[in-house]
C-alpha cells in the first residue's frame, strides 16, 4: 500500500492534508524519515509513527447513517447526490459502500463499509437479517389487511413473500405501523402495501438485524458503529 493512502486511511487527514504533513518531516516508517507519499509500505509489518505516536492500521470502517430522502444509495450516480458523497474525504479514502439501498425517497439507516464479507452476510437471502420500517399510509390499516401482510402475499414477478411482522401504532389514527421483513426486493415495502390497496406516505428504515438507528443521529449525519454495535452485526 502506498503510504499516503494508508496515512488517509487511518484518520490523520485528506490526500492534501497528508501530503503537506509528508513534506514537514513529521512521518517515520522504521525510525527514518520518509517524505514521498507513493512509498510502498507493508502496513501490518512496517512500524510507522507521526511525531512519535505509532499510527495503528485499521483495514475496515462500518460507518452507520440516517439517510435522508433524494439521496441515491450508491457510490456514484450522474444525476443525484450519493450517500457516498456525503462522507468526509476519510472515509471515502476507504472505498467504502452502502450495505443494501434503500430507495431515493426512503429515509433511515444504511450502513457503509469496505468489508465485503460483512455486507455479503448481511445481504444474504440465506442469513435472513431482519429490516425494520416505520410507515405512515394514505388509510388506516384494518386488522385483515394486517393480517395479509403477515402471512406473505405474492408480488407481480411471482415473489411470494415471507412472513412480516406489522405492528399497529395506536395514537396515529391507525395511519402508522412499523413493518419487520427479512428480504429486500425493489421497492418491497410500498408493493406490499399497494397490493392491500394501501399507499405509502414515508417511509424510514429504523433497524437491520440488531443494529437500530439512534435517535440522536439526525438526517443526513453519520458515525462510525461503536464497540457494542459491532458485537451486534458480527454475532
Amino acid at each position: 500500500m502506498r503510504l499516503d493512502k494508508f496515512l488517509a486511511n487511518s484518520g490523520i487527514g485528506t490526500r492534501k492534508e497528508v501530503k503537506a504533513i509528508l513534506k514537514s518531516g513529521k512521518i517515520k516508517v522504521n525510525e527514518k524519515i520518509v517524505k514521498d507519499g507513493k512509498m510502498q509500505i507493508d502496513e501490518i509489518k512496517d512500524d510507522i509513527k507521526m511525531e512519535g505516536e505509532k499510527i495503528a492500521y485499521k483495514p475496515f470502517v462500518y460507518v452507520m447513517m440516517n439517510k435522508p430522502s433524494g439521496i441515491i444509495s450508491a457510490t456514484e450516480d450522474g444525476k443525484h447526490k450519493t450517500v457516498v458523497d456525503l462522507l468526509c474525504e476519510k472515509y471515502k479514502n476507504y472505498k467504502v459502500f452502502p450495505v443494501g439501498r434503500l430507495d431515493i425517497d426512503t429515509e433511515g439507516l444504511i450502513l457503509l463499509t469496505n468489508d465485503g464479507i460483512l455486507a455479503h452476510n448481511l445481504l444474504s437471502p440465506k442469513k435472513h437479517v431482519d429490516k425494520k420500517y416505520y410507515v405512515e399510509l394514505k388509510e388506516p390499516l384494518t386488522p385483515e389487511k394486517k393480517k395479509i401482510l403477515e402471512n406473505g402475499i405474492k408480488l407481480e414477478e411471482n415473489f411470494v413473500t415471507k412472513e412480516a411482522k406489522v405492528e399497529i401504532i395506536e395514537k396515529t389514527e391507525l395511519k402508522s405501523v412499523f413493518i419487520t421483513i427479512s428480504e429486500g426486493k425493489f421497492h418491497q415495502v410500498k408493493r406490499m402495501f399497494k397490493f392491500i390497496g394501501n399507499e405509502v406516505l414515508y417511509l424510514k428504515r429504523v433497524k437491520m438485524g440488531k443494529l437500530l438507528l439512534p435517535e440522536k443521529l439526525k438526517l443526513g449525519e453519520y458515525r462510525e458503529l461503536t464497540e457494542e454495535e459491532m458485537k451486534l452485526i458480527l454475532n
